[in-house]
């Protein structure tokens, strides 16, 4: 016959492994909070950061993106938007989304001042440098977004060095290749339509060089109108993923 538990056993038993589990529960929170400030660089916590995450919360972004797994799907998931789309890209989305996609995108203008846009901006890069431990997952697709040619190197027509801001900026609208947007044209060729000094006067400004240009007058720096323009006047053969 099988032996059973008496009452004073099971008691025991009931006891010691409640006690065993709270203790591992108590020391597993506590070691989460002791990693807390580590894993989601508390020390790079700046006022701009805080009036990021109050303007999230004011203009009721969570209502339509997700953050950090909270929120809703209308919208892209934003907790890598910095790490995805860079400072450029946010800044003009921001400012003024239908801009960006002409008849594309239903995001509501908001009317943001610069200050606030910088706010946006410190928030989405404070949160995207959080050691999440894998969350959210990457995609399963060809990787776009790769590092760009040395200082001082040549950018040639091939994926493996295009430009960091063209990955996170022009290919949301225009393809390469057969990866990106369709919003604008297709840049395969490019550079045996348009010489280089067209290019850099096009991205100056898009409106000065055609009038009625649906092509927004991006943020970009000198320095990045000049790697774009020599990488994309480069293009004059049919580019391949």
């Amino acid at each position: 016959m099988r032996s059973m538990l008496t009452k004073s056993a099971a008691r025991a038993f009931f006891v010691v492994g409640t006690g065993v589990c709270s203790l591992a529960f108590i020391g597993l929170t506590i070691d989460s909070f002791r990693q807390v400030p580590g894993l989601t660089n508390e020390s790079e916590l700046s006022p701009a950061v805080v009036r990021g995450k109050q303007l999230w919360e004011h203009h009721n972004c969570m209502g339509c993106h997700t953050l950090l797994g909270e929120g809703a799907y209308y919208a892209p998931e934003l907790t890598k938007v910095f790490e995805r789309r860079g400072e450029a890209f946010i800044r003009a989305m921001l400012k003024d989304p239908e801009g960006m996609y002409p008849g594309e995108r239903k995001m509501q203008k908001v009317d943001l001042s610069d200050k606030d846009l910088d706010d946006f901006i410190a928030f989405f890069k404070w949160i995207g440098k959080m050691n999440l431990q894998g969350f959210p997952p990457r995609p399963s697709l060809n990787p776009i977004a790769v590092p760009t040619a040395a200082a001082g190197t040549p950018a040639v027509a091939g994926a493996s060095n295009r430009p960091q801001v063209y990955n996170q900026l022009c290919i949301a609208c225009h393809s390469l290749g057969g990866q990106g947007g369709q919003v604008g044209p297709p840049l395969d060729m490019v550079g045996s339509r348009y010489d280089a000094a067209y290019i850099n006067k096009w991205l100056h400004d898009p409106a000065a060089v055609k009038a009625g240009a649906k092509m927004p007058k991006l943020p970009l720096t000198d320095e990045q109108i000049n790697e774009l323009t020599a990488f994309l006047s480069q293009l004059k053969t049919e580019v391949k993923p």
